[in-house]
């Protein structure tokens, strides 16, 4: 395989075409609609039978639909086919749960995305713009904020597989020129968002608020983590599409960070209900402190948080109300 010049490393104009792999997710459907909205072609590629979390894009004319499975080489070099970039959303796995099946998790997610990079090669797609977590890839901060140069020794399967993406996006550019962002999310929330999902403290909390269901939380509540609206997500991965060149690996967060006895205390306000509380012991692998640094983010690509926390939560409270079945 040839290797691009860098004079051939360039940014992605308007009415390029997109591909969103994971494009029916919560992440995913607001990205779509924000490249349909600056004029690009976007293709989202999603599993048969996954139920969209945004509609609104069906009727455009720039939306392409592909159905198909991340581990399906086929599949996704047919999606892939004629892009010029490539955002990769989506996990097979979860951190919890990671664990119990690490060959799982490294066949479904790391071998299938070499297997992308190989085909974004092929198809001459200019960029692939990968969300990480910066909540699993570093493991047990030593140190807060947490920046990117930070030690990364994850605990779990889920943070290992997302590292290794990390570092074969690494030699892909090394190797063939082929560009790249990686974009180490905190804990996205929003509108959209599923309240009943696994994972998301913000919605599983204000879901059960809203619908008087007792809350329980792990510990005294006094765990911290690092919280950033779907809003500002989306804005960097706008950026991350239009900014090539120094630095490749970035934290997305608010940079800041929120207890959870606080986050119900802001349901509360925001809400006018008080939260049914139940604390049970907590539990060995949560980490006390999280907090993303975001002082590079902001310094190479131009990009800060604008949705405050309490900002955020007005409006996906106000979605959540508007929906007929509360989820």
């Amino acid at each position: 395989m040839e290797k691009l010049n860098n004079s051939q490393v360039i940014t992605i104009g308007a009415h390029g075409r997109c591909l969103v792999i994971g494009g029916r997710g919560f992440i995913g459907s607001h990205l779509v609609d924000a490249l349909l909205g600056r004029g690009h072609v976007v293709r989202c590629f999603d599993r048969p039978h996954v139920e969209s979390l945004g509609d609104t894009h069906l009727n455009n004319p720039n939306f392409e639909l592909y159905e198909g499975d991340l581990g399906s080489e086929a599949d996704v070099a047919e999606a892939m086919d004629g892009c010029d970039v490539c955002y990769h959303l989506v996990s097979t796995t979860l951190p919890k749960s990671s664990n119990a099946d690490p060959v799982f998790d490294v066949e479904s997610n790391l071998v299938s995305t070499i297997r992308l990079l190989n085909n974004a090669l092929k198809f001459g797609v200019r960029k692939v713009i990968f969300v990480s977590s910066g909540g699993t890839v570093y493991g047990l901060p030593k140190q807060l904020p947490i920046s990117e140069a930070h030690p990364t020794d994850p605990v779990c399967s889920y943070g290992i597989t997302k590292l290794a993406i990390e570092k074969y996006l690494g030699l892909f550019h090394q190797l063939y020129g082929l560009d790249y962002t990686v974009l180490r999310l905190s804990n996205p929330f929003g509108e959209r968002q599923r309240t009943h999902a696994s994972q998301g403290a913000v919605a599983v909390f204000l879901g059960k608020v809203l619908r008087g269901e007792p809350v329980e939380i792990w510990g005294d509540g006094s765990v911290i983590r690092d919280y950033i609206h779907i809003a500002d997500v989306v804005d960097a991965l706008l950026i991350s599409l239009e900014k090539s060149g120094e630095g490749h690996v970035f934290n997305v967060g608010a940079g800041r960070g929120v207890s959870l006895n606080e986050l119900l205390e802001t349901i509360e306000k925001v809400t006018g209900r008080v939260a049914n509380r139940q604390y049970l012991p907590g539990r060995a692998f949560d980490v006390p402190e999280s907090v993303l640094s975001i002082a590079r983010a902001k310094s190479l690509l131009g990009w800060s948080p604008k949705v405050g926390f309490e900002q955020g939560l007005e409006r996906f409270s106000a979605w959540l109300m508007e929906q007929p079945n509360l989820d």
